[in-house]
């Protein structure tokens, strides 16, 4: 048993153990070389892209116009000449040539006719316009930038900030201004004297006076602020009702000033005069006149928003003007409810006025609406 165990394996075993190792030996080098020149050969082609980029990018060439053929392909032609009837008169099995170089009573022996090739060019036709009333177009946002929530909250601190400062500046100018804005304000109150009833009360009824006037002055700016923090989030399509409605919301805030200043404020005023005329007479407190009227005239402006919150709610196609125009008997209802509850009155002529007012807002923005195609 010894003897057997020590004896030497298969000679022929272990020689075809070698030969596949050596053959495996030289295909993973065959492998590495392989490999290798696929390597060289990448860094051949990236080196050349980026020389072909880096020409492009300092010589620029001019878009060219491409060119539609009419049925879009160009053939490449090989021209061969045509065959020719051998002539008696002729040598070779070539018909005579006249003068100009062309067979007697035939086209010139040059003609030629384009036989189809092999190789055929497409030409690329021409990239679509983008057209300004594109739905694609139109729902991009150009100012996508991605930010952090904070680097919400610190725009929006910002944004508020501004619009404070502007507030106050506001306050302060009105301030110095605020005798001749009392005077316009008084005159309303026709026929009724108005009493100072405590210690620094005018002085009080100044800065309410400055503070309401102020925040009017610094509108716009503020508004302004809202529109910079919401214009990055906003489509091209938004942005196109963007000016408009910002006008709109404007003019209306100011026609409500108007309104309120010379329809709403005499009439509430003329029914208290008149209802208490023959039993008291009119002296009223300085500070709660000038509450009454600075009130009623924010909230008539507010009220003369109307339309412009139609005309959002339909732009952005939460409702639509046939919808609007459906429900006008709870409009009715709600700006009656509205000019009872916002005005600080209690006569019913200055609910009227008001509710009337808001009704007619909301017809007209229904027609607006309309308009729009909404």
């Amino acid at each position: 048993m010894e003897d057997q165990f020590s004896q030497s394996p298969n000679s022929d075993a272990y020689e075809a153990l070698c030969q596949e190792a050596t053959v495996l030996h030289q295909r993973i080098t065959n492998l590495k070389q392989l490999l290798a020149e696929t390597e060289r050969e990448n860094q051949k082609l990236r080196a050349e892209l980026e020389a072909k980029e880096t020409a492009k990018t300092e010589n620029p060439t001019p878009p060219k116009t491409p060119v539609i053929q009419p049925d879009s392909l160009t053939m490449a032609a090989t021209p061969q000449q045509v065959s020719r009837p051998a002539d008696t008169n002729g040598k070779n099995g070539q018909a005579p040539l006249n003068g100009n170089g062309s067979v007697n009573g035939s086209q010139p022996a040059t003609s030629t006719r384009a036989k189809s090739s092999s190789t055929a060019t497409l030409i690329k036709p021409p990239e679509p316009q983008i057209s300004p009333d594109d739905d694609d177009y139109l729902n991009q946002i150009p100012d996508d930038v991605e930010m952090s929530l904070f680097d919400h909250l610190e725009e929006l601190r910002q944004r508020i900030f501004y619009s404070l400062i502007s507030v106050v500046v506001g306050i302060v100018i009105c301030f110095i201004a605020v005798k001749p804005i009392v005077q316009i304000l008084k005159v309303p109150a026709q026929g009724v004297k108005l009493l100072q009833l405590a210690p620094g009360e005018y002085f009080f009824v100044s800065l309410k006076v400055a503070g309401y006037s102020g925040l009017l002055v610094a509108s716009p700016f503020i508004i302004f602020q809202i529109i910079q923090f919401v214009l990055p989030g906003l489509t091209l399509r938004e942005r196109r009702f963007l000016g408009p409605v910002f006008l709109g919301s404007t003019f209306l805030f100011l026609i409500g000033l108007v309104f309120a200043y010379l329809a709403i404020v005499p009439a509430a005023l003329t029914f208290f005069i008149n209802y208490g005329s023959e039993v008291v007479e009119q002296l009223w407190s300085i500070s709660e006149y000038f509450e009454f009227v600075l009130k009623l005239l924010l909230v008539t402006a507010i009220a003369f928003q109307v339309p412009i919150i139609q005309i959002l709610l339909g732009i952005l196609g939460i409702v639509s003007s046939q919808k609007m125009l459906s429900i006008w008997r709870y409009v009715v209802m709600g700006a009656a409810i509205m000019g009872a509850f916002l005005t600080p009155s209690t006569d019913p002529l200055t609910q009227s006025l008001l509710g009337g007012a808001i009704v007619f807002l909301y017809f007209g923005g229904v027609g607006a609406v309309k308009l729009l195609g909404k």
